[in-house]
C-alpha cells in the first residue's frame, strides 16, 4: 500500500466556499477509482482563534492499494484539471506500514495527519512495532475511524494519519494539522485492510 497527499496553501482571504463548492461538484469524480482504497477530500479553514487552522489549506490524502493506481491519477484528466486551477504540487507519498480501514467511512467529519521525523540508525522493525500498535490503540480506545501509518525512507519521516468522527480540537499541537473532510471517496480495489 502507499499514502499520497498533496497540499495548497491558499491566501489568508481565500474564499473556502470556493474549495467546498468544488468537493461538492468533484468529489464524487474519484468514486470507484481503480487501485484506490480512500480518498479523502481534506480542508482546513484559517481562524486565528483556533490552533488546528493556521492556514486555508486543501490537501486531499489518498491510500493505494499499489502504486499503479497513483501512477493512473496523476496521468489523468482529474490530476491535470487541479494542477491548472491551483498549480504543481509537490506530492509526499509514503510506505504503508499498516492500516484499518472499514469498508463504510461515512461517519468521518474531520482528519488528523501528523508528519514525524525518524531518527538516524533507529530501528524501523521496532518503530513499526510501536506505530502499529498506536494505530490499533487509536481505533480501539480513542475512537479513531480509521487510521494509517507509513514511512518515507527518502525524507526518513512518518507519517501517521486518522479519520474521527467528530472534531479533535485537543488533537491541534505542534506538527499536527487538523482537517474539515468535504467528502470521501472509495475505489475498486482487489482488497481493502481491516
Amino acid at each position: 500500500m502507499l499514502a499520497m497527499q498533496y497540499s495548497f496553501s491558499l491566501p489568508a482571504d481565500y474564499d473556502m466556499s470556493v474549495i467546498q463548492d468544488r468537493i461538492a461538484k468533484n468529489g464524487h469524480l474519484m468514486d470507484g477509482f481503480p487501485l484506490l482504497l480512500f480518498k479523502t477530500f481534506l480542508y482546513a479553514r484559517r481562524d486565528p482563534t483556533r490552533r488546528d487552522a493556521r492556514e486555508n489549506l486543501y490537501a486531499p490524502f489518498y491510500l493505494w492499494e499499489r502504486n499503479e493506481g497513483m501512477n493512473a491519477f496523476l496521468g489523468g484528466q482529474g490530476f491535470a484539471a487541479l494542477t491548472e486551477a491551483f498549480g504543481w504540487p509537490a506530492i509526499k507519498t509514503w510506505s504503508v506500514w499498516d492500516a484499518i480501514v472499514p469498508s463504510a467511512l461515512g461517519a468521518a467529519s474531520c482528519a488528523t495527519r501528523e508528519i514525524l521525523p525518524i531518527a538516524p540508525h533507529a530501528s524501523l522493525a521496532e518503530l513499526q512495532k510501536r506505530e502499529t500498535d498506536g494505530l490499533r490503540f487509536d481505533i480501539d480506545t480513542h475512537g479513531a475511524l480509521a487510521a494509517v501509518v507509513g514511512f518515507d525512507p527518502g525524507t526518513w519521516s512518518l507519517v501517521r494519519f486518522r479519520l474521527w468522527p467528530a472534531p479533535r480540537m485537543r488533537a491541534a499541537r505542534e506538527g499536527v494539522q487538523v482537517y474539515d473532510i468535504g467528502h470521501i471517496s472509495t475505489g475498486v480495489a482487489s482488497r481493502l485492510p481491516q
